[in-house]
């Protein structure tokens, strides 16, 4: 064995596993972005169930708004809320208990006198991780707290007053820290009592306190009931008026989010029953058994598949990118959002071209590749390959992802670009954004585990466990525990769409689909919050 194969298999590979697996665990305390998501969406609902379409009031108006928002939208909002604060406080608890046990052992295993000369980096490692547990800390209080101020709202909207006042008066009583933010929200849940009493308080600089601490629908709902305690009829019709307008856009909003995709998945529902169905009548005949047996003549071995993967994908998008991007000189961390998403897709390409480089030199030796190697033909059915791929992830995405939901209770973390983009209401970023999303990593990472690994495998696995083992490496490397199980699915589709195309226009069009229709969606949640 050369040395160049002893240093890739035992010094390489294990420090990428470490690592990799390092980045995974640390995303277990961190907040899953579904949560979040699912929280913007009943927040648009808030918005769109104060849409009045017109004095007329007519029944197909009235019927549409309701088919949008279902029956009882307040109550299903309220239950959305509770079970949000339910998880966001067993998680609380979890990381109090284990800051509390960091602390405990910090303190027995802490010598009274220790040496001078001794090598603190013990004691580094445990104040990282005291520091991470205390910001996961912070956060997860601060959301609680936004979460009590808002279902209290939701409570006296719907006449349970002495509910909600109940609510706000613990959140005046916290005594957790004093934190600005707690500072605010304790202020904004003084105010919100106060305007639910009976009889009324009105407190000084109620109108500040209500717009600088809240938004959306619970903002406008705050400051409907000042204006008619202050009887300050010009303001309460301007309120109202802006109300209707949110309203009506928050109608469309909900429309587009929820009927697109839903037709896309109902499309993809009788599609998969059709193409099972025609297995199992067909057998080999049926579109799902084309190509499903036939191997890639590879003609390297794992090495090369290593080598591409661990020093191409690994050391370049961990190590040496970052590394890079360290010594230009930036001011940090990064505030304008355009900067952040032009950062985000230069570090892309970076990573994306170091990678395609370790893997062009890799197997420049076997050139010319055999038939069927990255294959890109545009005459061919890829264009149905690829839209119905999507529409077939679509459902089996939907339902792995609810039993993911269960799994992780709200933790494990979740792609930060999600976050931004759901934030940004800038539209140069968010095109920013959409060429990494939508364009840079489909024609990557389709590459990379379809194009190389996937087939690569076919030399040791049959072609079912290569779309497995790739599909599971394909959600490992977006290093986000609470997405591993969504993605692996994701990349099954992937992988059947290629192996029975044989063209990687396929599944990079389904990937397109996928981010495009998922950036969307965060920027039509995202302007209505």
């Amino acid at each position: 064995m050369t040395f160049k194969r002893l240093f890739l298999f035992f010094i390489l590979t294990p420090i990428a596993a470490i690592i990799a697996a390092s980045s995974l665990l640390g995303t277990l305390q961190e907040p899953q972005f579904q949560s979040r998501l699912e929280l913007y969406q009943t927040n648009i609902v808030l918005q769109a169930q104060a849409w009045q379409p017109g004095d007329s009031q007519d029944d197909s108006s009235v019927a549409i708004r309701d088919a949008i928002l279902g029956e009882e939208p307040l109550e299903s909002a309220t239950e959305k809320y509770q079970q949000t604060r339910q998880s966001v406080q067993t998680n609380l608890a979890k990381v109090q208990q284990q800051l509390a046990q960091l602390q405990s052992s910090n303190q027995v295993s802490t010598p009274p006198k220790p040496l001078p000369k001794t090598p603190p980096t013990e004691n580094i490692s445990i104040s990282q991780k005291q520091q991470q547990l205390e910001q996961s800390q912070q956060k997860m209080q601060k959301f609680l707290d936004e979460l009590d101020l808002q279902l209290g709202i939701l409570q006296a909207k719907q006449g349970k007053t002495d509910t909600a006042i109940k609510i706000w008066g613990e959140l005046q009583q916290s005594t957790v820290n004093s934190q600005q933010s707690i500072v605010n929200s304790q202020e904004t849940a003084a105010v919100l009592s106060g305007l639910w009493s009976d009889p009324p308080r009105l407190l000084p600089k109620a109108q500040q306190v209500i717009q600088n601490n809240l938004s959306g629908w619970f903002r406008s709902t705050a400051l409907i009931q000042l204006y008619q305690l202050q009887q300050r009829e010009t303001a309460l019709s301007e309120v109202q008026t802006a109300q209707q307008a949110t309203a009506a856009q928050a109608v469309f909003k909900l429309a587009v989010i929820g009927t697109v995709p839903a037709l896309a998945a109902l499309l993809g529902v009788i599609l998969l029953i059709f193409l099972i169905a025609q297995r199992l009548f067909k057998g080999k005949e049926s579109l799902l058994a084309q190509n499903e047996d036939l191997p890639w003549a590879t003609p390297w071995d794992g090495e090369i598949i290593l080598q591409v993967f661990v020093v191409g994908f690994f050391f370049m998008g961990q190590l040496f990118v970052p590394f890079l991007l360290m010594l230009l000189p930036i001011p940090r961390p990064i505030v304008d959002i355009r900067l952040q998403a032009a950062s985000v897709l230069v570090s892309y390409l970076l990573v994306a071209g170091g990678a395609l480089l370790v893997m062009y030199f890799s197997l420049k030796q076997f050139f010319p590749l055999p038939r069927l190697w990255f294959k890109l033909q545009l005459r061919d059915n890829w264009f149905l390959w690829g839209f119905g791929g999507y529409c077939a992830a679509l459902p089996i995405v939907i339902v792995v992802s609810l039993i993911n939901q269960q799994l992780w209770q709200g933790q494990g973390g979740s792609n930060p670009l999600l976050q931004l983009a759901l934030e940004s209401q800038d539209f140069v970023a968010l095109g920013i954004f959409y060429v990494t999303a939508a364009i840079a990593a489909p024609l990557f990472e389709e590459v990379l585990f379809r194009g190389f690994l996937l087939p690569s495998l076919t030399k040791y696995l049959p072609v079912w466990g290569s779309i497995l083992a790739s599909g599971l490496l394909f959600a490992i490397a977006h290093l986000s525990l609470s997405e591993v199980l969504p993605l692996t699915a994701l990349g099954i589709v992937l992988g059947v769409v290629y192996t029975r195309s044989r063209n990687l226009l396929a599944p990079m069009l389904l990937h397109s689909l996928w981010n495009s229709g998922t950036l969307i969606s965060l920027f039509l949640l995202g302007s209505g919050n």
